[in-house]
């Protein structure tokens, strides 16, 4: 019990939101990986207002799509590109933006699987690469590629609550998503917690809070923001996603709502 103490708390300690995509819709990655031979497809499309301190960005609309493999037994391998579009005030040249950004990809480990019983929780790892395919004069992309280690702890307080918490380091780059995240380059903390909750077989519901602190005093050098939403189940292996963000730091939007659906085959 005081081993899941001190690592709540470690994780808790770098509790400023993060950025990797997953648990859709919510930023905060699960413990869980696609089984050994199995695929994951998410998508996901969110529309997000731009903080005043953007100007001349005013929206963004980020379609995601993010597929996953069970390479092995306890570990996934991950690739995710998103299509990014950004409107820019009037006698802006050019006022509409739209290209890939950046493509992401990951090896996620669960090496502690949650048992009933126990106290101790689910643990996974993962790393990640984000390789600057998106077009930088245009704002599509960060130009650097960046490197990023994670760690997940999940906890089921019932059967039908769980408690998810990141820490995590991006070693090199920043968190730039077109015109979304922190420019500053270099050491990046980052962190997330959720809390979802499974109402029926179909629904779940949650809340969190993700982001990430440079440690330096230049503007839009953090996030934090919040999201509610959850999923529906249409069917066992396939939901709709639902969610909407809203922000307090320059480097975040002042307000999003995201769709999308995730299928596993």
């Amino acid at each position: 019990m005081k081993l899941l103490h001190k690592l709540i708390f470690a994780f808790i300690s770098l509790l400023v939101p993060a950025t990797a995509p997953a648990q859709q819709p919510f930023y905060t990655d699960d413990a869980d990986v696609t089984s050994k031979g199995q695929r994951h497809f998410e998508f996901s499309n969110q529309f997000d207002i731009l903080q005043r301190s953007a100007y001349p960005n005013l929206q963004q609309n980020t379609a995601s799509f993010e597929l996953a493999y069970g390479l092995v037994e306890g570990v996934e391998v991950s690739i995710e590109a998103p299509l990014i579009t950004i409107f820019n005030a009037p006698g802006t040249t050019p006022r509409t933006v739209f290209g890939i950004g950046d493509t992401n990809i990951a090896v996620k480990y669960n090496f502690h699987r949650e048992r009933k019983g126990s106290r101790l929780p689910a643990l996974t790892i993962s790393g990640n690469v984000e390789i600057p395919t998106g077009d930088v004069e245009r704002q599509l992309g960060s130009g650097i590629a960046d490197y990023s280690l994670n760690g997940v702890i999940q906890k089921s307080f019932t059967a039908r609550t769980v408690l998810r918490l990141n820490g995590g380091i991006i070693f090199s780059g920043n968190t730039v998503t077109g015109a979304v995240g922190i420019r500053t380059r270099g050491t990046v903390l980052t962190g997330g917690a959720s809390l979802v909750r499974q109402f029926n077989s179909r629904l779940y519901l949650g809340a969190e809070v993700t982001g990430a602190r440079t440690g330096k005093s230049d503007l839009g050098a953090d996030q934090l923001q919040f999201q509610i939403g959850g999923n529906y189940f249409l069917r066992s292996n396939f939901s709709l996603d639902f969610g909407v963000v809203t922000g307090r730091q320059t480097a975040d939007p002042r307000f999003g709502a995201q769709l999308g659906f995730s299928v596993d085959f």
